[in-house]
């Protein structure tokens, strides 16, 4: 089998970067003041804050994903139809990095996450490109890379939910669909193209009860997202070993060791 080494064109990457990274900013130095929402339902009524980021977060997340689904086309092994899947990631990412962002104080620290957020979101953007296909050279490393970036941006955002004390209503779903895209992806990834969308369901579903679980427990938001990301990785994990045919004594090794350790560095920190 020959092996390939093909990148994405510099100017359309540079581009979809841009212009990403362009709404953050804008959004950090325009975003006026929240308007209040208050949803009656019987006899609660739910209140919070809307803002203009939350929207601008959102459409700007659908924006990476036509600017992936733009990118890839000019790959030489794209199918028809196979860019779909890689919208995924990018969607996600800019997704956390728009909620982060939002609730990062500003000044260094904001322009600090503002940076790291531009790299993680080169990272995906060029991963994706190499996984599109199998015979790269880079593959492996590719989608290893992708795996780690999309448990990161998990922790990121489970971090940022509890650094920012939201409130439980947008707590869980929020978990709920990070969690899932996250296991989704990665399972996509490590089985040879399958979706394997039930154990997504249920591993989303695990993240967002443990998070509700612990909303009022006085953790600090670095080992609150250390606790949830433990048992997204080691349930994902288990999901790969299953799915692959080992016997479950085999397939619940990684995992069980992954979960110990993220819980043991959970509590060292305080």
């Amino acid at each position: 089998m020959s092996s390939h080494r093909y990148m994405p064109d510099a100017a359309q990457l540079s581009v979809l970067t841009a212009v990403v990274l362009l709404a953050f900013a804008l959004m950090h130095v325009l975003d006026p003041a929240p308007l209040p929402v208050q949803i009656p339902l019987g006899g609660i009524a739910l209140e919070f804050n809307l803002r203009l980021s939350a929207a601008v977060t959102i459409l700007t997340a659908i924006l990476a994903a036509a600017g992936v689904d733009w990118l890839l086309r000019s790959h030489p092994s794209i199918q028809p139809g196979e860019t779909m899947e890689h919208w995924l990631l990018p969607m996600v990412t800019v997704l956390i990095l728009g909620i982060t962002l939002n609730t990062l104080p500003g000044g260094a620290t904001w322009w600090l996450g503002f940076g790291l957020g531009a790299v993680l979101l080169v990272m995906v953007f060029l991963s994706e490109y190499v996984v599109v296909d199998p015979a790269d050279v880079r593959y492996p490393l590719a989608t290893a890379a992708l795996t780690v970036l999309a448990f990161i941006m998990f922790l990121i955002l489970a971090v940022a939910l509890q650094a920012a004390q939201a409130r439980l209503f947008l707590l869980v779903p929020t978990l709920f669909l990070g969690g899932g895209f996250v296991a989704l992806r990665t399972l996509h990834l490590r089985l040879n193209e399958r979706w394997e969308f039930a154990w997504a369901v249920g591993i989303g579903i695990v993240g967002a009860q443990l998070g509700a679980a612990l909303h009022y427990w006085p953790l600090t938001p670095v080992r609150f997202g250390l606790i949830l990301l433990g048992p997204l990785y080691a349930l994902t994990v288990l999901a790969v070993g299953l799915a692959e045919g080992n016997p479950f004594r085999r397939a619940v090794v990684e995992p069980a060791v992954m979960l110990a350790l993220l819980w043991g560095l959970a509590i060292l920190f305080h």
